[in-house]
């Protein structure tokens, strides 16, 4: 008698050992007060090429990751006031475009230096200038911060880096000489007319009441469904004018934040939420490749310092300017320090279009990878040494109101 075993899909295994890890890892990380960002990151490289070598469709994993972004973006518009962002757009287009234009001046005079082309040096430049939302908003949500000044300082400069993202392709593809067929830029500037229009319809009418939310109050498994509905409804109405797809899912998430189904809504979809993100992150993990960082590794750290130092910098002094203390501007840089997730669009977009090589694609992978590792750490060393000064600070005033 032959026993049969039905084949076990390849996904329910990588979910199986993703639980399994991500317990074990967040474990240890909890107790070094750490988020757990680290650990998907490391799982993605335990399980792939550089590893264990057990995933191999990493494109599923991707698309996974995708929808993480999605559901990300849509809690992080529940939780965002926007007239309290409107308040706050100086900081928010100020600190951006010094951030883009200084990035690839910065960028390109490193590039000259290790003759690099000068497109290369420009993306690289468009790449650097973007923080991460997914990991600076995670690290506000476990840090309590979302409803401080800083916070809210951080948002309204991550929410204008990922619309300023539109922009960037554009040029990336003028670069790359490709013209944007006319339809495309048509649907685009439509998309955008039609995203202000709702954002002056939630800002002017303040509070809205959405339809049937009285029925789906008392049905979970309804709610499950409009959940749904309500954060990927808006991600496919911008996919289809162009446009970013977590962009269409934030606007949603703001949409329902003047409405009064927020709570149920953000428990209904938490789950999901933790479950996608953390493949978002393993997808990054996956595409590390150490022997191409060994091989180049001078150059990415010089390139690594740069980073850190530029978007450091820059982003404290804007936030020092618009009316936040050292301590806080200095904490809200080392937020903004690191390279964001959607810069991999950018040096996607590049590289599909031929502005950038193999090389330019891993050089640019592989320090946004970095940059999302050393996050967490650059900000805990940065919050370390705002603790320090302010203790130094306090016994110093108590020295000098002892004095006879």
């Amino acid at each position: 008698m032959v026993l049969l075993i039905a084949p076990i899909d390849p996904v329910v295994i990588f979910i199986s050992i993703l639980a399994l890890l991500s317990v074990g890892v967040g474990i240890i990380l909890k107790k070094v007060n750490q988020p757990y960002i680290i650990g998907y990151i490391l799982i993605g490289i335990f399980l792939g090429q550089n590893g264990l070598d057990l995933i191999t469709d990493t494109a599923t994993i991707h698309q996974f990751g995708e929808i993480g972004i999605i559901l990300l973006l849509f809690f992080i518009g529940m939780e965002i006031s926007l007239p309290e962002l409107v308040k706050k757009w100086k900081i928010a287009i100020i600190g951006t475009l010094l951030q883009v234009m200084l990035s690839v001046g910065i960028v390109s005079a490193i590039g000259y230096f290790l003759d690099w082309p000068i497109h290369r040096s420009i993306i690289l430049g468009f790449v650097i200038s973007l923080s991460s939302s997914a990991i600076i908003i995670k690290l506000l949500q476990d840090k309590k911060l979302i409803e401080t000044t800083l916070g809210k300082n951080v948002l309204s400069i991550l929410l204008t880096q990922d619309i300023i993202i539109v922009p960037l392709l554009i040029i990336t593809s003028f670069m790359g000489g490709v013209k944007v067929p006319i339809i495309e830029s048509v649907l685009m500037t439509i998309g955008g007319m039609i995203i202000i229009a709702i954002l002056l319809f939630i800002y002017i009418k303040r509070t809205i009441r959405l339809p049937f939310s009285k029925q789906l109050e008392s049905d979970h498994e309804l709610q499950v469904f409009m959940a749904l509905i309500l954060c990927f409804g808006g991600a496919i109405i911008t996919s289809l004018f162009g446009l970013s797809a977590a962009l269409g899912a934030f606007v949603g998430g703001m949409v329902l934040h003047v409405s009064n189904a927020v709570s149920w809504i953000h428990d209904v979809l938490h789950s999901f939420r933790v479950l996608f993100v953390a493949f978002f992150f393993v997808s990054i993990g996956l595409q590390i490749d150490f022997t191409f960082i060994s091989v180049n590794i001078t150059a990415i750290i010089i390139v690594l310092f740069a980073v850190y130092v530029t978007n450091h910098f820059i982003n404290s002094l804007i936030l020092r300017l618009f009316a936040s203390s050292w301590s806080e501007a200095f904490l809200g840089g080392a937020m903004l320090g690191q390279i964001g997730e959607l810069s991999f669009l950018i040096c996607f977009s590049a590289y599909t279009i031929g502005i950038i090589g193999t090389f330019g694609y891993k050089f640019a992978i592989s320090l946004i990878s970095l940059t999302l590792i050393i996050s967490p750490f650059w900000i805990s060393l940065s919050e370390g040494l705002v603790h320090y000064r302010n203790r130094k600070t306090r016994t110093s005033d108590k020295f000098i109101n002892l004095r006879p």
